[in-house]
């Protein structure tokens, strides 16, 4: 395909214009970034959101990948002399690598097989005969005797005939119409079914799997990704169950022209043999793989939409946070840190079993909280998390008796991937004088203040917010994931003063060499105090400060635009602005209770053509006016903060309970309810109005506040079912 031909393919995938899909293309090409595009650019792109902006990236690369992998097969072919106009024509015409690799399978270079080794004795002659079912008179094995050659290994007209079929046999496999008629029947009636492995006594988790059977069309992506896990560990057995009379008849709708050769017999046992030797083998694969690439793709975006809702929590500011992370026999380990994200002190408690040293654990704790004036404690959701929870607890109420007044809380932190970040160079450069618990733990505690600011230093797949995520295709993973913190990291924008390196790296145009060079000239020269100083980084050229300025604020600036999202390309745009409706930009704060009315009943259009700017990067001006320096997490319900503890055994049917949203996946969501158990709010409990949820993405997020019901206890098994009753 032609560069045209491209765009215009994209664009109607995408139900885009060809001109949108070339612009940008182009922009791409050039080295801008989706976040910068999405942002800044909506004019040209014709106001394209990071998600169309991502698709078209990802077509593209697709097509790409088409076109290099179209001239391998057309260059290939050529040079075996094979290349006819209607071959060519066939190729060029494919959309998608699956029908470009049938078309060019007769032509590949293969290994021996039972059919090159025929070839290699001669028999192909006969296969045609076979094949083209031209001759109506004869003994086939007259004809057969005539190829009958000791010296090449063919000593009877058996061997010759049987020779014939495996060639026709390959034939029938390399068919492009054949196996496409074969996997419309496969997707359409065939059944994947497993069974467990003969060699498994003992009760898995794959025990729903021990005797299953579902329609391809009908299975989830879930089942799949379990079926794989139990047949990777070896306790399960499964396979693709079709129709097989019915793949023949399709085989033969292909194959035969008449019933009057003398070959038939020989055509249906190659046919059949085809099938069963070849074509059902390869299929299966096929299949199998599709089945995985959908399944991965899904568990991918789940990961990626958990991910996402994790990272933007909105952050608790302003708070000492003390971190406890929750061990028995080593102890655990607690820290405190200065609402800046500061290490304070730290020390190691054992309230818990073996030891129980609660009062000197005790005494410890309140000397910390009295020293340092500590508002929070966040506690890790890790080993002995209930058991440290309720000495916490316990711990606030006897103070409460003492400090009626005071504002003490807890809250339970997810802990995952903080011993990743622990054991890693970022922790060491940020701690090196600290062992690596007390890193995980520091990490914890600052999860609190700001979540988004953390977790970038940790990878992605270690946040345990998916599901089977280490099974599925990690370089697709990852990619997602990178794609996932990028746009978080730019939509809430950093602070070019405070920003550790492992959050600059996210911001568009800023590689890991360009943040330390930031980190380095901000030890060496103070803090920022413009934007533009960032011209002064070594490897911050032109582009480079284009695509990051935006994405970056500078509280410190005399320019208050340098604390906005408004880029400073827009900068003489949105001080004319202000001159045109009376605005104080050194006192833009103190305007904001007026500034709305201002805007109130503007002309949108006629303001952008005065200012020579469209309408998208009007608004965007107008948005940072009335709200500078605005995070957009805080509108999100903060994290549920808690002064006692809740047991398993204090719940009963019909209680309703306030809890935060863990995890979500294909059957539901796990919600921390304040429990030791988190409480399984099933798909099918999750509608308010009665209505079917399809989906629990619908419905509910990472990170939510909801009002939930306790509809079952299971003590024994520790598991608490739920119906969602409301939502913050």
């Amino acid at each position: 395909m032609t560069d045209t031909q491209i765009f215009q393919f994209i664009a109607t995938r995408l139900s885009l214009t060809a001109a949108q899909v070339q612009k940008v293309s182009t922009l791409l090409d050039e080295g801008a970034t989706i976040p910068f595009l999405a942002r800044y650019r909506r004019e040209v792109t014709g106001d394209l959101d990071e998600e169309q902006l991502r698709a078209i990236r990802d077509d593209l690369d697709a097509v790409r990948l088409l076109e290099e992998r179209r001239s391998v097969v057309l260059r290939s072919i050529s040079e075996q002399g094979k290349l006819t106009d209607e071959l060519e024509k066939a190729i060029r015409a494919c959309t998608d690598l699956k029908t470009l690799e049938d078309l060019y399978l007769p032509y590949k270079p293969k290994r021996k097989t039972r059919a090159s080794m025929a070839r290699e004795k001669g028999l192909e002659p006969l296969a045609e005969m076979i094949l083209n079912q031209e001759v109506t008179r004869g003994n086939p094995a007259d004809i057969a005797a005539g190829f009958i050659d000791p010296e090449k290994g063919v000593e009877t007209a058996d061997q010759a005939l049987q020779g014939a079929k495996d060639i026709v046999a390959e034939w029938v496999n390399e068919n492009a119409q054949v196996r496409e008629k074969l996997r419309q029947e496969f997707r359409k009636y065939g059944a994947i079914t497993a069974r467990k492995a003969s060699s498994v006594t003992d009760r898995t988790v794959y025990e729903a799997y021990y005797e299953f059977s579902c329609k391809v069309k009908f299975l989830k992506p879930h089942q799949t990704l379990a079926l794989n896990r139990g047949e990777r560990e070896g306790i399960l057995m499964v396979n693709l169950e079709v129709f097989e009379e019915q793949c023949l008849d399709h085989i033969d709708d292909v194959v035969f022209k008449t019933e009057d050769s003398i070959f038939t017999d020989y055509l249906l046992d190659a046919s059949e043999d085809a099938f069963k030797r070849l074509l059902f083998p390869a299929l299966e694969r096929e299949l199998r793989n599709e089945l995985t690439e959908a399944a991965d793709q899904h568990a991918i975006e789940t990961f990626a939409e958990n991910m996402g809702n994790l990272l933007m929590q909105p952050p608790l500011a302003n708070k000492v946070v003390m971190g406890i992370d929750p061990a028995f026999r080593t102890g655990c380990k607690v820290a405190v840190i200065d609402p800046t994200g500061r290490y304070l002190e730290g020390n190691t408690i054992y309230p818990t079993e073996p030891f129980r040293k609660v009062v000197e654990a005790e005494a410890i704790v309140n000397h910390l909280i009295d020293k340092h004036k500590v508002t929070l404690i966040a506690i890790g959701n890790g080993t002995a998390s209930r058991e440290t929870e309720a000495f916490i607890a316990e711990l606030i109420q006897r103070r409460k008796s003492q400090h009626p007044t005071e504002e003490l809380f807890y809250l339970i932190i997810s802990e995952a991937g903080a011993s990743v970040y622990s054991a890693s160079p970022t922790a060491r450069e940020e701690f090196p004088d600290l062992d690596a618990a007390q890193r995980g733990n520091i990490s914890i505690a600052r999860r609190v203040l700001d979540p988004l600011a953390e977790l970038v230093k940790i990878d992605p797949k270690s946040v345990g917010v998916g599901l089977y995520q280490h099974d599925v295709n990690q370089y697709k993973l990852s990619k997602k994931l990178d794609d996932v913190v990028e746009s978080c990291v730019n939509t809430v924008g950093v602070n070019l003063n405070t920003a550790s390196a492992a959050l600059l790296t996210h911001i568009s145009g800023l590689s890991k060499t360009i943040s330390e060079n930031i980190i380095q000239y901000r030890e060496k020269n103070g803090k920022f105090t413009s934007r533009d100083r960032l011209l002064q980084v070594p490897g911050v050229g032109a582009f480079k400060y284009q695509q990051a300025a935006g994405f970056l604020r500078v509280a410190e600036s005399d320019n208050p635009l340098d604390n906005t999202a408004i880029h400073p390309e827009s900068y003489d745009a949105a001080r004319q602005l202000c001159a045109m409706f009376e605005i104080d930009l050194a006192h833009l704060s103190a305007m904001q209770q007026t500034l709305s009315q201002k805007f109130q009943h503007i002309k949108k259009s006629e303001v952008a053509e005065k200012l020579g700017i469209g309408i998208p990067t009007l608004e965007l001006i107008i948005e940072n006016l009335l709200k500078p320096g605005r995070d957009p997490r805080e509108s999100l319900p903060k994290p549920i903060l808690r002064q006692d503890i809740l047991k398993l055994e204090d719940l009963k049917q019909g209680d309703q309970l306030e809890g935060t949203v863990r995890n979500v996946v294909d059957f539901g969501a796990f919600v921390d309810l304040g429990v030791k158990q988190d409480g399984l709010l099933h798909v099918s409990r999750m509608s308010l109005d009665g209505s079917r949820v399809k989906s629990p993405h619908d419905v509910v997020s990472v990170g939510d506040i909801v009002t939930v019901e306790v509809e079952t206890i299971d003590m024994e098994r520790g598991r608490i079912g739920i119906r969602l009753v409301g939502k913050s």
